[in-house]
């Protein structure tokens, strides 16, 4: 028991003890700040898989469509629904279910 007192009494084991508490709570770069920063990091390169993942789709879609006259005619109809001039186009809107 005296030895546990004494090592509370000891100056450099106070300064260690609130230092470290000063680190895991009120620091700016605490712990629960730390764990936000690696959810937001990990959210990031989600977001970067995504976004290099459509930009291939895009640069493909772009190549074929500069390449081919009839990719590039259909595409233009179905997108933007252009039309020969003696043609009638329909579209059909499916309603969603709620």
């Amino acid at each position: 028991m005296r030895r546990l007192f004494d090592l509370i009494k000891n100056k450099f084991f106070l300064a260690t003890v609130a230092f470290v508490i000063w680190m895991i709570f009120f620091d700016r770069n605490d712990l629960f700040s730390q764990y936000e920063y690696h959810q937001q990091l990990n959210k990031l390169k989600q977001e970067q898989l995504f976004y290099k993942a459509e930009t291939e789709k895009v640069n493909k879609d772009l190549d074929e469509l500069t390449s081919d006259k009839a990719k590039l005619e259909k595409f233009a109809r179905e997108k933007y629904l252009m039309k020969k001039d003696n043609e009638d186009i329909f579209v059909i809107v499916h309603e969603k279910k709620q």
